[in-house]
Protein backbone atom coordinates (compact mmCIF):
# COMPACT_ATOMS: atom_id res chain seq x y z
CA UNK A 1 0.00 0.00 0.00
CA UNK A 2 1.23 3.48 -0.84
CA UNK A 3 1.57 6.50 1.34
CA UNK A 4 -1.49 7.91 3.08
CA UNK A 5 -2.94 11.25 2.03
CA UNK A 6 -1.53 12.89 5.14
CA UNK A 7 1.96 11.49 4.44
CA UNK A 8 1.79 12.81 0.88
CA UNK A 9 0.62 16.21 2.13
CA UNK A 10 3.57 16.38 4.52
CA UNK A 11 5.96 15.66 1.64
CA UNK A 12 4.31 18.39 -0.45
CA UNK A 13 4.59 20.84 2.44
CA UNK A 14 8.25 19.86 2.74
CA UNK A 15 8.78 21.02 -0.84
CA UNK A 16 8.04 18.03 -3.07
CA UNK A 17 5.18 19.61 -5.02
CA UNK A 18 5.27 16.82 -7.63
CA UNK A 19 3.65 14.51 -5.06
CA UNK A 20 0.39 16.43 -5.48
CA UNK A 21 -0.20 14.36 -8.63
CA UNK A 22 -0.63 11.34 -6.35
CA UNK A 23 -3.51 13.05 -4.54
CA UNK A 24 -5.06 14.13 -7.83
CA UNK A 25 -4.89 10.60 -9.24
CA UNK A 26 -6.27 9.13 -6.05
CA UNK A 27 -9.32 11.42 -5.80
CA UNK A 28 -10.07 12.68 -9.32
CA UNK A 29 -12.67 10.05 -10.26
CA UNK A 30 -14.84 10.50 -7.17
CA UNK A 31 -14.50 14.29 -7.34
CA UNK A 32 -15.59 14.19 -10.98
CA UNK A 33 -18.53 11.90 -10.21
CA UNK A 34 -19.67 14.30 -7.51
CA UNK A 35 -19.26 17.34 -9.75
CA UNK A 36 -21.06 15.89 -12.76
CA UNK A 37 -23.97 14.81 -10.57
CA UNK A 38 -24.26 18.29 -9.10
CA UNK A 39 -23.75 20.47 -12.17
CA UNK A 40 -25.25 18.07 -14.72
CA UNK A 41 -22.68 18.73 -17.44
CA UNK A 42 -19.46 16.80 -17.99
CA UNK A 43 -17.48 19.75 -19.39
CA UNK A 44 -18.49 22.04 -16.54
CA UNK A 45 -17.75 19.25 -14.06
CA UNK A 46 -14.22 18.89 -15.46
CA UNK A 47 -13.67 22.64 -15.00
CA UNK A 48 -15.02 22.52 -11.45
CA UNK A 49 -12.82 19.56 -10.49
CA UNK A 50 -9.74 21.16 -12.00
CA UNK A 51 -10.50 24.40 -10.16
CA UNK A 52 -11.14 22.40 -6.97
CA UNK A 53 -7.78 20.65 -7.14
CA UNK A 54 -6.03 23.96 -7.86
CA UNK A 55 -7.72 25.62 -4.88
CA UNK A 56 -6.91 22.68 -2.65
CA UNK A 57 -3.25 22.86 -3.69
CA UNK A 58 -3.05 26.62 -3.14
CA UNK A 59 -4.64 26.22 0.30
CA UNK A 60 -2.90 23.02 1.36
CA UNK A 61 -1.19 24.85 4.22
CA UNK A 62 -4.66 25.52 5.67
CA UNK A 63 -5.54 21.81 5.70
CA UNK A 64 -5.39 20.90 9.38
CA UNK A 65 -6.02 17.19 9.08
CA UNK A 66 -9.11 17.27 11.33
CA UNK A 67 -11.02 15.54 8.52
CA UNK A 68 -9.75 13.32 5.75
CA UNK A 69 -8.19 15.11 2.78
CA UNK A 70 -10.90 13.64 0.52
CA UNK A 71 -13.64 15.18 2.68
CA UNK A 72 -11.88 18.55 2.61
CA UNK A 73 -11.43 18.34 -1.17
CA UNK A 74 -15.04 17.27 -1.77
CA UNK A 75 -16.20 20.22 0.32
CA UNK A 76 -14.25 22.53 -2.00
CA UNK A 77 -15.69 20.81 -5.10
CA UNK A 78 -19.19 20.88 -3.59
CA UNK A 79 -18.96 24.62 -2.91
CA UNK A 80 -17.70 25.31 -6.44
CA UNK A 81 -20.57 23.25 -7.87
CA UNK A 82 -23.15 25.08 -5.78
CA UNK A 83 -21.70 28.42 -6.91
CA UNK A 84 -21.86 27.34 -10.56
CA UNK A 85 -25.40 25.99 -10.23
CA UNK A 86 -26.62 29.11 -8.45
CA UNK A 87 -25.22 31.32 -11.23
CA UNK A 88 -27.27 29.73 -13.94
CA UNK A 89 -30.76 28.50 -14.43
CA UNK A 90 -30.14 24.79 -13.95
CA UNK A 91 -31.90 22.23 -16.12
CA UNK A 92 -31.09 18.64 -15.16
CA UNK A 93 -29.29 16.71 -17.85
CA UNK A 94 -29.34 12.96 -17.61
CA UNK A 95 -25.71 11.96 -17.39
CA UNK A 96 -24.44 8.41 -17.18
CA UNK A 97 -21.41 8.47 -14.90
CA UNK A 98 -19.77 5.17 -14.02
CA UNK A 99 -22.93 3.17 -14.74
CA UNK A 100 -23.82 0.76 -12.02
CA UNK A 101 -21.58 2.05 -9.28
CA UNK A 102 -24.56 2.62 -7.00
CA UNK A 103 -23.80 0.29 -4.10
CA UNK A 104 -27.15 -1.27 -3.45
CA UNK A 105 -28.61 -4.75 -3.46
CA UNK A 106 -30.31 -3.85 -6.75
CA UNK A 107 -27.17 -4.82 -8.67
CA UNK A 108 -25.76 -8.31 -8.92
CA UNK A 109 -22.64 -9.94 -10.35
CA UNK A 110 -23.13 -10.09 -14.12
CA UNK A 111 -21.20 -13.35 -14.52
CA UNK A 112 -23.74 -15.18 -12.37
CA UNK A 113 -26.75 -14.34 -14.53
CA UNK A 114 -27.91 -15.06 -18.06
CA UNK A 115 -28.14 -12.64 -20.98
CA UNK A 116 -31.83 -11.78 -20.45
CA UNK A 117 -31.32 -11.14 -16.77
CA UNK A 118 -28.17 -9.14 -17.50
CA UNK A 119 -30.10 -7.00 -19.98
CA UNK A 120 -32.85 -6.40 -17.40
CA UNK A 121 -30.20 -5.58 -14.79
CA UNK A 122 -28.57 -3.04 -17.14
CA UNK A 123 -31.95 -1.45 -17.81
CA UNK A 124 -32.63 -1.26 -14.06
CA UNK A 125 -29.22 0.32 -13.46
CA UNK A 126 -29.96 2.95 -16.11
CA UNK A 127 -33.38 3.68 -14.59
CA UNK A 128 -31.79 4.17 -11.16
CA UNK A 129 -29.03 6.41 -12.57
CA UNK A 130 -31.61 8.44 -14.52
CA UNK A 131 -33.82 8.86 -11.48
CA UNK A 132 -30.91 9.84 -9.20
CA UNK A 133 -30.00 12.55 -11.72
CA UNK A 134 -33.58 13.87 -11.60
CA UNK A 135 -33.84 14.05 -7.81
CA UNK A 136 -33.88 17.50 -6.22
CA UNK A 137 -30.34 18.59 -5.28
CA UNK A 138 -30.98 18.29 -1.54
CA UNK A 139 -31.58 14.54 -2.06
CA UNK A 140 -29.31 13.89 -5.04
CA UNK A 141 -26.17 15.17 -3.33
CA UNK A 142 -26.34 13.12 -0.10
CA UNK A 143 -27.32 9.99 -2.07
CA UNK A 144 -24.34 10.54 -4.38
CA UNK A 145 -21.97 11.13 -1.48
CA UNK A 146 -23.26 8.17 0.54
CA UNK A 147 -23.58 5.53 -2.17
CA UNK A 148 -21.13 6.57 -4.87
CA UNK A 149 -18.49 8.30 -2.77
CA UNK A 150 -19.06 5.90 0.14
CA UNK A 151 -18.86 8.73 2.67
CA UNK A 152 -20.05 8.40 6.23
CA UNK A 153 -22.85 10.57 7.61
CA UNK A 154 -20.26 12.68 9.42
CA UNK A 155 -18.24 13.25 6.24
CA UNK A 156 -21.38 14.27 4.37
CA UNK A 157 -22.21 16.80 7.11
CA UNK A 158 -18.77 18.32 6.63
CA UNK A 159 -19.01 18.44 2.84
CA UNK A 160 -22.54 19.85 2.76
CA UNK A 161 -22.18 21.95 5.93
CA UNK A 162 -25.47 20.58 7.27
CA UNK A 163 -26.44 19.15 10.65
CA UNK A 164 -26.30 15.36 10.98
CA UNK A 165 -30.08 15.12 11.42
CA UNK A 166 -30.68 17.01 8.18
CA UNK A 167 -28.30 14.73 6.28
CA UNK A 168 -30.00 11.61 7.65
CA UNK A 169 -33.45 13.01 6.89
CA UNK A 170 -32.49 13.99 3.33
CA UNK A 171 -30.95 10.57 2.73
CA UNK A 172 -34.06 8.84 4.06
CA UNK A 173 -36.43 11.00 2.02
CA UNK A 174 -34.22 10.81 -1.05
CA UNK A 175 -34.07 7.00 -0.91
CA UNK A 176 -37.85 6.82 -0.51
CA UNK A 177 -38.44 9.22 -3.40
CA UNK A 178 -35.93 7.31 -5.54
CA UNK A 179 -37.60 4.00 -4.70
CA UNK A 180 -41.04 5.42 -5.61
CA UNK A 181 -39.79 6.86 -8.90
CA UNK A 182 -38.01 3.65 -9.90
CA UNK A 183 -41.10 1.57 -9.10
CA UNK A 184 -43.31 3.92 -11.15
CA UNK A 185 -40.89 3.63 -14.09
CA UNK A 186 -40.78 -0.14 -13.76
CA UNK A 187 -44.57 -0.43 -13.64
CA UNK A 188 -44.82 1.84 -16.69
CA UNK A 189 -42.42 -0.36 -18.66
CA UNK A 190 -44.18 -3.59 -17.65
CA UNK A 191 -47.65 -2.36 -18.69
Amino acid sequence: MGATDNEIIERIRAGDSRKYALLVNRHKDKAFTLAVRLVGDRREAEEVVQDGFMRAYRNLEQFRGDAKFSTWLYRIVYNLCMTKVSRRRWQPEIVDVHRGEMHDNVFVDEEEIGFDERLENEELKQIVVDEVNLLPEKYRTPITLFYLQEMSYEEITEVMNLPLGTVKTNLFRGRNLLRERVLVRLKGEIV
